[in-house]
């Protein structure tokens, strides 16, 4: 019984913290402020139910809200549109939790989540300069950056006293009172009081349904935008996976326990694919939202559910007075979140880091602001893979030596080539310019006994280096492990492999050698 007065507690908190943040996560997508609510309502009630994380409060977040409002620009007016691409990254998601792709997120780099994060904020905090000075807010980091001292020119004094007074509750709030309520509601109510009654004519976020959302179908788009409706869905759920499923990591070290990923991205997608049914913006598992839904005491999925209906009685019965917010407020309120989502941790050792992990971070971080989120996780992922091999190849040892090593051995036409490591595309090469520069003897050993690692490429490459081996008159002879055997003979189907030699040990390679010199001197 006491379990449940914790979920139900701290479901209602979540639902408080998570009110101001629904509202300008939708007033900033472009989609308005109930279709940041219904996100939260609709999402965090499905993905509660279905998810892998108990503790995980779902609802908009930065990044997938920085998505829609890119998408809302390149499709105005089309908001069926909008609907379809977010139930396409729904079904997304939920295949990405059918094949278990969610596995893999622990092997991003953490110089690419960092700069990713760090770019999402300061593109929230960019496109928030223009409603925090109370003029006509754009969907385009560079063209806001680019018109921002004609902007200043048009600041509404009244909207920028309302935006710092926001600013300074959110910064100066002490702990002791966030701590039972959240500096973003006080200034939520607060400053908007205080808005009414200095009746300052500045925007609000206008008349906001009072009810359940319409159900709609979304799947009215043009044929002819369907690459760009996938990319955009794609990206939707890349995003909203990853999100959640670093969420899901940090509710796992705070409770001492393990989620299921597949379930997660299961219940993600599902609740987002309802969420395209009732014209609300997608989401993922919210970091903030569910610490403190943890910290007040949540443990099972009935925080998440108490946390959705929460939200659904305040559009029922508050909605008329959440009409007259100023947008001022909810500018200075994602302001404060952008700052929030810097990634502060790697920032304070920027100087300490290695220049590999600094320049993925940095190129990430600009991709992000500047050109594409998905692009920018993709080239940070495909610089860090690259320096890796680089890394492992340094790492691999190809040494040569001469038969007369060993004492009771009198043919000295042979060469040992011993590998130590990985043997796959990044570190062949080596191979083969060592296996180039050995002088004409007749019989070459590859002691390939202690490569951990043997790809396609690797394969593929010794095949053609015992052929030019070969046309030198060459022998070549394989020592391998029984596993790397299988390997090569699985794919050697012109029988390249099977005309050559390959031993289990070195010694019987030798031995072989030797009987060979001793039939020929006979």
């Amino acid at each position: 019984m006491q379990n449940i007065k914790n979920d139900i507690f701290a479901g209602i908190t979540a639902a408080v913290v998570a009110l101001p943040l629904a509202l300008a996560f939708g007033v900033a997508s472009g989609a308005g402020a109930i279709a940041g609510l219904y996100g939260a309502i609709i999402l965090g009630f499905f993905a509660a139910i279905f998810g892998g994380t108990p503790t995980q409060i779902s609802g908009p977040t930065g990044p997938m809200t920085v998505v829609i409002a890119s998408a809302i620009a390149i499709f105005p007016n089309d908001f069926s549109t909008i609907m379809t691409i977010i139930f396409l990254s729904g079904l997304i998601q939920i295949s990405f939790g059918i094949v278990g792709i969610g596995k893999w997120i622990k092997y991003i780099p953490y110089p690419v989540i960092s700069g990713f994060m760090s770019g999402v904020g300061v593109i929230i905090i960019i496109l928030q300069i223009n409603p925090f000075l109370g003029v006509e807010s754009y969907s385009s980091v560079i063209y806001t950056l680019s018109q921002l001292f004609d902007t200043v020119k048009h600041a509404d004094n009244h909207a920028l006293i309302i935006a710092y007074i926001t600013l300074a509750i959110m910064f100066l709030t002490p702990k002791f009172i966030t701590k039972y309520v959240p500096s973003a509601l006080i200034a939520l109510f607060v400053v908007t009081y205080f808005t009414i009654y200095m009746a300052y004519d500045v925007d609000t976020i206008g008349t906001i349904p009072v009810g359940l959302p319409q159900f709609t179908l979304p799947f009215s788009f043009d044929l002819l935008q369907l690459d760009t409706i996938i990319t955009y869905a794609i990206t939707l759920a890349l995003l909203g996976s990853i999100d959640s499923l670093l969420t899901s990591l940090v509710a796992d070290s705070m409770t001492k326990t393990k989620h299921n990923p597949k379930k997660e991205l299961i219940g993600q997608g599902i609740g987002n694919t309802i969420c395209s049914f009732f014209g609300a913006i997608p989401g993922a598992g919210a970091t903030m939202r569910t610490v403190i839904n943890i910290n007040s005491g949540g443990r099972t999925k009935l925080s998440g559910v108490v946390h959705s209906i929460t939200l659904l009685i305040i559009i029922l019965f508050l909605a008329p007075l959440a009409s007259q917010i100023p947008l001022a407020v909810l500018s200075g309120i994602l302001i404060k979140v952008g700052f929030d989502i810097l990634d502060y941790k790697f920032l304070r050792i920027m100087n300490k880091v290695s220049r590999q992990d600094l320049l993925i971070m940095v190129t990430v971080f600009l991709l992000t602001i500047f050109v594409d989120l998905i692009m920018a996780v993709g080239v940070g992922i495909t610089i860090a893979s690259i320096l890796a091999v680089y890394q492992i190849s340094r790492n691999t040892r190809i040494k040569a030596k001469r038969q007369r090593s060993f004492c009771d051995i009198k043919n000295k036409n042979i060469e040992i080539i011993k590998i130590d490591g990985s043997l796959f595309f990044g570190t062949v090469s080596h191979l083969d310019s060592r296996l180039d520069n050995i002088p004409s003897f007749k019989k070459v050993i590859l002691d390939c006994k202690n490569v951990s690692f043997l790809d396609i490429s690797a394969i593929f490459t010794l095949e053609d280096m015992i052929t030019k081996l070969k046309n030198r008159n060459i022998e070549t002879l394989l020592v391998l492990k029984h596993g790397h055997k299988r390997d090569i003979i699985d794919v050697d189907t012109d029988g390249s492999f099977s005309k050559n030699k390959m031993f289990f040990k070195l010694e019987d390679a030798i031995d072989y050698t030797q009987k060979l010199t001793l039939k020929h001197n006979v």
